[in-house]
């Protein structure tokens, strides 16, 4: 088991107050892995344009943090900003951190001149090549994110202590979404990689439970041979690859993403008012269908925040607020850490047919039903 916690605000927050609500459902996991995505940025001594992308991760050796630079500047990437952590190296259990970076590019005119897709799918290949030049090279550079308004941090460690190891307190790096999830490692060895949140192209999920239909999902996305669908060192990793399939490449709503993963029953798809279009989507994403038990909450690019759950509803996931600031977190105690001045009357935990969906304005959470209608394509 896993624990996870996340806060929306409309004002920029230290992910400290989220490493609080970590602590306060510390028994659900072991210290074997801290993650955190942070989206709205800001910070206190560099003033950030949101369109710039900034890249996040950990150069182990001095000698990756000069190929690192090497590789962006022969790319027409241009330094902007070099976050600077302070680092108290005598609670980072690691002993191979040369440097934790954030750091923010100016993108090169060649860049600019790309339409959004081909931008996305730039940044997308930036980040995977420098993973594996880090792969390549003894695993000396570890890459998170290469994004615009993204910052990833992962650490092994228990939450308070990663945070009080790089900081993180001091306010200096706010956002306006923070995702953290603490590992229980259950099924695999210690890998930064396997480390939720997992991030693509602007998509970003994490999970509590175990992926049992992990390797026909594996295998089906494999299979389809896009560039981003690498890794699977967690067994949560496919839950943001099929959220990025859904919305990305079959262009559905966010909805959509609820009746791949957890499908209605026959009975009910065929009372209901999109039966036809949603028995279609069922059997041409039937690989991905999973068997639980999970809970997953995501966000996307422009913070709208997601929580859903398989049906047998083992790994239970809350939310609470009030209007301008919400949290969602595996047990009631993360959301009383990250809002506890609400009406916790309003409290909600989902059940097997709903997704929880907070948009960007976050005046409230909307309890969507797969049994109601949705939009089958996307806004433009």
């Amino acid at each position: 088991m896993c624990r996870l916690a996340l806060k929306t605000a409309s004002e920029a927050f230290s992910p400290y107050e989220v490493l609080t609500a970590m602590e306060a459902m510390q028994e659900g996991y072991d210290g074997s892995g801290l993650g955190l995505l942070l989206r709205g940025i800001s910070f206190v001594d560099y003033k950030y344009r949101n369109s710039d992308p900034i890249l996040s991760g950990i150069a182990h050796t001095e000698g990756a943090l000069h190929r690192l630079h090497d590789f962006m500047q022969a790319r027409g990437y241009q330094l902007k900003y070099d976050h600077e952590f302070d680092v108290n190296a005598s609670l980072v259990e690691a002993q191979d951190r040369h440097k934790y970076f954030v750091r923010v590019y100016g993108t090169p005119d060649s860049v600019k001149a790309l339409s959004q897709e081909e931008l996305e799918a730039q940044y997308m290949h930036t980040r995977l090549d420098l993973r594996q030049d880090g792969l390549d090279n003894d695993a000396d550079l570890t890459v998170f994110s290469f994004w615009p308004d993204v910052v990833t941090i992962k650490e092994v460690g228990w939450p308070l202590d990663v945070g009080n190891a790089l900081g993180l307190s001091d306010g200096r790096v706010k956002a306006r979404v923070v995702m953290a999830q603490g590992r229980q490692n259950t099924n695999y060895g210690i890998n930064l990689y396997a480390c939720h949140p997992f991030f693509i192209q602007g998509i970003a999920t994490m999970t509590n439970g175990e992926n049992t239909a992990f390797v026909p999902i594996k295998e089906y996305l494999t299979g389809m041979h896009h560039p981003g669908y690498i890794g699977y060192q967690s067994d949560s990793e496919v839950f943001a690859h099929i959220l990025h399939y859904v919305t990305k490449q079959l262009k559905l709503p966010i909805e959509a993403y609820k009746h791949v993963i957890t499908p209605l029953r026959t009975e009910e798809l065929n009372v209901h008012p999109q039966g036809d279009f949603l028995r279609g989507l069922r059997n041409a994403c039937r690989r991905f269908i999973i068997d639980g038990p999970n809970c997953v909450i995501g966000t996307m690019p422009d913070e709208t925040c997601i929580m859903v759950q398989d049906g047998k509803k083992m790994r239970p996931g809350t939310i609470g607020g009030k209007p301008g600031e919400w949290a969602m977190a595996s047990e009631m105690c993360g959301v009383d850490a990250m809002i506890p001045d609400r009406d916790r009357s309003l409290d909600f935990q989902p059940m097997r047919e709903n997704m929880i969906i907070v948009s960007p304005d976050r005046k409230e959470f909307k309890i969507w039903s797969q049994f109601s209608p949705f939009p089958l394509h996307q806004a433009a």
